[in-house]
């Protein structure tokens, strides 16, 4: 068995809801390390006493349980096997293969006493049928691939490569774990980056929408890379797509806008892409219309068009934005009058306002990113974020950072 990989923010949330009622769903792109994360669970578990016959932990991608197709099926295998001493913790891994299995779950939590906790591949797993059954009664922690914090502590570097260097790697290879295997050899980790993305694009998406096609999934994918960080609407992207003939028109244009929405919230479920609404700082509402769509992983936006070095500004703001998502925020595209702010990130009792930009050195770049946050009328922490360490770390109380240090903070 390969070398298991610590992720001790994660393992310590699962930790943290160990033995409360409610059933732990790790969710998260596919290959992004969530059955290591159950792996390193189970090993937790048994180093703190608990026996083996009182873990169940079942990978249901494998062919060994091929058998187990229905809940009624799984529900009975596990009955069997669950001790009859102390609590039985309960791990699957993948569990969206078995129809109807949030049925099994909620079965389990009544008739036996049992932890469970559980992960897959797609939103689906969360679909309403299952909210609606266990509404309330779970809790969802949502994994990503490696923060370049992580990052840092996954490869093994030369003492001579600087932090600049790493992050430029970083931003090249993405973060998905398996690729350490390659030590950044580019082919090699674009072919398992390819593997990674068509599984995806298969079981995850075109298997659970029948009628979907695959070269129009692949125009939109196409065009959310190229256009990271750009505000779009659905309507928009289908008229370019329309106008370079990509979509047949039915009747009006707004039968493409609907395509492209359907299409995007297909890349949302697999855990490709996050969408982004905007924020009315000053009127205080979420506006209803254009919005953004950030990246799970820099590494798959490479992949499909090539790393070009001249966006490198839309690819800081995506991995802020992960950094943000990571940090337990909830993030806005914020509108300050006729201006943008890139992000408003909330929690239940902070708020930040991040500006993210590649250099400040022109006093023309620096009144850009400054004016939105100048027109902000709270007191709640504005921040500058960009690629030069600076000697000025404040702008009339507006905070400077280098976006590495931040990062890493």
């Amino acid at each position: 068995m390969a070398e298991l990989i610590n992720r001790p923010e994660y393992l310590h949330q699962l930790i943290q809801n160990k033995d409360v009622d409610l059933v732990k769903i790790v969710t998260g792109i596919r290959r992004c390390g969530k059955s290591s994360l159950l792996d390193l669970f189970h090993q937790y578990l048994s180093e703190n006493g608990v026996a083996d016959t009182n873990i169940i932990h079942m990978n249901l991608e494998s062919l060994r349980y091929r058998n187990l197709s229905n809940y009624l099926v799984f529900y009975d295998y596990v009955s069997e096997r669950i001790s009859s001493a102390g609590k039985t913790y309960l791990i699957f891994d993948e569990l969206q293969v078995i129809e109807h299995w949030e049925k099994a779950i909620e079965s389990f939590r009544l008739d036996f006493d049992v932890d469970i906790y559980i992960t897959g591949s797609n939103a689906y797993l969360l679909s309403t049928e299952f909210s609606t059954l266990l509404s309330g009664r779970y809790v969802e922690i949502r994994m990503l691939p490696l923060s370049f914090k992580e990052f840092l502590t996954f490869y093994e570097f030369d003492s001579s490569v600087t932090v600049e260097e790493k992050f430029q790697r970083y931003l090249q290879f993405g973060g998905m774990p398996i690729l350490r295997e390659y030590h950044f050899n580019e082919a090699r980790s674009n072919q398992a980056l390819e593997g990674i993305y068509s599984t995806v694009v298969l079981r995850d998406i075109l298997q659970r929408n029948s009628g979907a096609d695959q070269g129009m999934l692949q125009k939109i994918m196409l065009f959310l890379c190229s256009n990271i960080g750009s505000i779009t609407s659905p309507n928009n992207i289908g008229n370019v797509l329309s106008n370079e003939g990509e979509i047949q028109h039915g009747i009006g244009k707004n039968v493409a806008g609907k395509t492209v929405d359907k299409y995007i919230s297909m890349l949302r479920s697999a855990f490709i892409f996050y969408s982004v609404g905007r924020y009315d700082v000053k009127g205080r509402q979420l506006l209803k219309t254009l919005g953004k769509n950030y990246i799970i992983d820099m590494g798959f936006r490479n992949l499909l068009l090539g790393y070009r070095d001249g966006e490198r500004g839309h690819i800081l703001e995506n991995i802020v934005f992960l950094e943000l998502i990571r940090r337990d925020y909830h993030v806005y595209i914020g509108k300050v009058g006729e201006t943008e702010v890139d992000f408003v990130a909330e929690k239940p009792n902070d708020k930040l306002y991040i500006q993210v930009t590649e250099n400040m050195q022109s006093p023309e770049t620096r009144e850009r990113e400054l004016r939105p946050l100048r027109m902000i009328p709270d007191n709640y922490e504005k921040i500058v974020l960009s690629m030069e360490r600076n000697f000025i770390n404040s702008y009339d109380g507006i905070k400077s950072l280098y976006l590495i240090d931040w990062l890493l903070s």
